[in-house]
């Protein structure tokens, strides 16, 4: 199992992603870090043994501005293996995610315009640099496309596997930051219905969820608000050899 904590950008600082509510999001407070500052998050996590970092820039994802800056700062600055969630669509905006230094970039279905872009995507920039996103609110797809909106999560899942993507994260924004656990029962479904990797976001509450996440076939789970309330301590993930 691989836990990869998330950093959530919003004005250039670090904040408190709770149930998709963006407007409401607040710099978060941590006993990990001090500080809401981006690169000195980045960096209280390298300094735990965290090898990856998913960085969601939700002034992209939301069309408001842009955090590739700050996405470059820490992959320069750190050795962190970055993953970033840009409202990523087009080519063009690709290349800029990788010009800021991201190893990965995620595709979500929030911000995804055409099917034929994560084909195209994985084509061009190898589909091991290719993650897709399904993006769920209270189980049911998200996205600007009333044509993926519709299809379902499981056979979207099946569809990016078709395109060539070897791994697909499952976020449900209602459950993120909620501390009420994984939809394990759709994840379950998911995992039966492809071979690919699978990584879950949203809601994981502790040590002994993550090892039944692992037990059921879950190869990562993006963990933020666990972290920084100390509900999932770094002590406990080394102890599960997670970390």
């Amino acid at each position: 199992m691989r836990v990869i904590p998330v950093i959530d950008i919003l004005n250039g600082v670090t904040v408190h992603a709770a149930r998709g509510k963006r407007k409401e999001y607040q710099p978060i407070e941590s006993i990990l870090c001090d500080s809401a500052e981006p690169l000195r998050v980045a960096s209280a996590f390298e300094a735990l043994g965290f090898a990856e970092l998913y960085i969601a820039d939700l002034d992209n994802i939301m069309g408001k501005g842009s955090s590739f800056p700050i996405v470059k700062q820490i992959a320069e600055k750190t050795k962190l293996k970055i993953m970033v969630d840009a409202g990523i669509y087009d080519v063009e905006k690709a290349r800029e995610a990788f010009r800021s230094k991201a190893l990965k970039i995620v595709v979500g279905t929030e911000t995804l315009q055409n099917l034929g872009f994560v084909r195209e995507a994985a084509d061009l920039f190898g589909n091991e640099h290719v993650v897709v996103s399904l993006d769920l609110l209270n189980g049911k797809i998200m996205s600007k496309s009333e044509i993926i909106e519709s299809i379902g999560a499981l056979a979207l899942a099946r569809r990016f596997q078709e395109m060539g993507v070897t791994e697909i994260v499952v976020l449900d924004l209602a459950r993120v930051g909620s501390g009420e656990g994984a939809d394990v029962p759709l994840l379950k479904d998911i995992l039966n219905s492809v071979s690919i990797r699978v990584l879950v976001g949203g809601g994981v509450r502790n040590l002994k969820e993550l090892k039944m996440l692992e037990g059921v076939g879950v190869c990562g789970t993006l963990l933020a608000t666990a972290l920084h309330s100390g509900r999932i301590s770094v002590e406990d993930l080394r102890s599960a050899n997670m970390i």
